[in-house]
């Protein structure tokens, strides 16, 4: 079966309040390079995606394109954007680029491969992995079985119940779906954005829009305990051991 065009969507645009830091997360240097370019790296080096779109802060986007992007060379990288208040109104900003037809080769019967940049661990095996799901199952994301036992609690802390813990997975990036799917998807969210708020429901991931706003079923696809999110100084430290491990595979194979 001929390989079906690839673009990844890798969101930068996030302040890193949780950080601690004057630096947003993205710029934060993790052993000695930004932490968004690791995810570019994988992008570019990947066989599975074709082309990128890059969403970063409105006031950032002549810095990434000059100091990430051509600096370090990031040739798949077609599109440097400005993203949004929210997550979901930066991620609707790089479909629109794709329904617009902004993209070098237009991308309107394949796949996108939405990725947090924080993410800094994205490897060949989980975008070759997503890749052959989405394939067939037209949505699909990344997740690990959880280790913990989860409590699900009432609004006073409490207790409610406990879930199987087989059946809980902690989700994580990168979320694939097929072009034409996540496209109108996002497009029904943009225009049930009141109602949504105004009955407070949460719009916290890609999987959610597609389940939301359509009748296809989102596969989970085993990923990586590794592919963890940076989120808090604490996990720069781990980031950098498994920066180091990947590093001694690459050499050996």
């Amino acid at each position: 079966m001929e390989k079906k065009r690839c673009t990844a969507v890798v969101l930068a645009a996030g302040t890193g309040s949780r950080m601690k830091s004057n630096v947003a997360k993205q710029f934060m240097l993790l052993k000695g390079h930004p932490l968004v370019y690791y995810s570019l790296k994988a992008v570019e080096a990947s066989s599975i995606i074709d082309d990128c779109i890059l969403v970063t802060g409105e006031s950032d986007v002549a810095y990434v394109q000059r100091e990430i992007v051509e600096k370090y060379g990031f040739h798949k990288v077609v599109a440097v954007i400005p993203g949004g208040k929210e997550r979901y109104h930066s991620v609707n900003n790089a479909l629109e680029v794709i329904r617009q037809g902004g993209l070098r080769i237009p991308n309107q019967d394949g796949f996108v491969f939405i990725h947090d940049g924080a993410r800094p661990l994205l490897t060949e095996q989980i975008l070759r992995d997503t890749y052959e799901a989405v394939s067939t199952c037209h949505a699909c994301v990344t997740a690990t079985p959880s280790k913990d036992t989860v409590k699900l609690v009432d609004e006073q802390g409490y207790a409610m119940g406990t879930p199987e813990r087989r059946r809980v997975w902690n989700v994580q990036t990168p979320q694939v779906f097929d072009t034409s799917l996540i496209t109108d998807a996002y497009a029904r969210l943009m225009r049930s954005l009141s109602e949504l708020e105004q009955a407070g429901v949460p719009v916290t991931d890609d999987a959610g829009v597609v389940e939301l706003f359509t009748d296809t079923r989102v596969r989970l696809v085993s990923g990586s305990y590794e592919n963890i999110k940076i989120t808090t100084p604490e996990d720069i430290p781990v980031a950098e051991v498994f920066l180091d491990k990947m590093h001694e595979m690459s050499k050996e194979t």
